[in-house]
């Protein structure tokens, strides 16, 4: 699993006309320049890096490629290689490769999905599961949102809102422009009515999966962080109730946190 911090925004509405444009200047732009810039590019990392040079602008030109043929071929991915509900191929932020790790983990590629998954992993073992990307920009399949680890005594501080049954890790969804700080802090106070220190937030990692309630192919993106806290716990007005829960507990909770469970467990942090 790759750790990394980022805020994520969603794509505005553009004007489709502004987009056919934009698109014709693109490719005129990419076939005046893009030969010209290959070739300086090959004999500038082979004169500054040597032939490591060349692997790594090769495959930063790859990866761009796999992001272009994302969104070129989402239409026809859809229909070959994912079943229905699966996680659709075509946000540009992401590649084929990616996509098709996603729909591996929720068993929806078809037959022709898994050849080509089978291929892939026969070139790059476990290609498509070490390709996924948790920092593509947010769709209407990713629920992005933020989450607060805490634990005392080997236990895990969980939530439960009102009228459902799991439980949740404390958290919430960020606000238009909301940095992750900012939200982080909003969202525990609501929940539990406490306040965490902001010197103490540390940042844990990026978990994904199926979204609870939703259909399926809808998952939920969780980045987490720890701090410490001041105040008394509190459930809010949204929250049924709050308890501490250990690793006996993961069948309580949705797929997403099921996740973070095994990765404390296996930290040795959750008893």
């Amino acid at each position: 699993m790759i750790f990394k911090k980022r805020t994520y925004q969603p794509d505005k509405k553009s004007n489709a006309f502004i987009g056919v444009l934009l698109f014709l200047v693109s490719i005129i732009l990419l076939t005046i320049t893009a030969p010209l810039g290959f070739i300086y590019g090959i004999f500038y990392n082979l004169f500054t890096k040597g032939f490591r040079g060349i692997g790594e602008f090769c495959l930063k030109m790859a990866i761009s490629i796999d992001q272009l043929g994302n969104v070129v071929m989402q239409h026809l991915l859809n229909v070959l290689w994912i079943k229905t509900g699966g996680y659709k191929f075509g946000n540009r932020d992401e590649t084929i490769s990616s996509a098709i790790g996603r729909n591996k983990q929720l068993e929806t590629l078809t037959w022709s999905g898994r050849l080509i998954d089978t291929i892939l992993d026969k070139l790059d073992p476990n290609h498509s599961l070490n390709s996924i990307d948790y920092y593509v920009e947010p769709t209407e399949q990713i629920i992005d949102k933020l989450a607060w680890i805490r634990i005392e005594n080997h236990q895990i501080l969980s939530i439960q809102a009102k009228g459902k049954t799991k439980f949740y890790i404390p958290g919430g969804k960020r606000k238009n422009g909301e940095k992750d700080k900012t939200a982080l802090l909003r969202q525990v106070k609501e929940n539990l009515d406490v306040a965490i220190s902001p010197e103490s937030i540390e940042f844990i990692g990026v978990f994904e999966a199926q979204a609870a309630g939703k259909k399926p192919g809808i998952l939920v993106r969780l980045t987490c962080y720890s701090g410490s806290y001041s105040g008394k716990l509190k459930a809010g007005s949204e929250i049924e109730k709050y308890t501490w829960l250990n690793y006996d507990d993961k069948e309580k909770v949705s797929e997403v946190d099921k996740l973070i469970f095994d990765y404390l467990y296996h930290k040795g942090i959750l008893a």
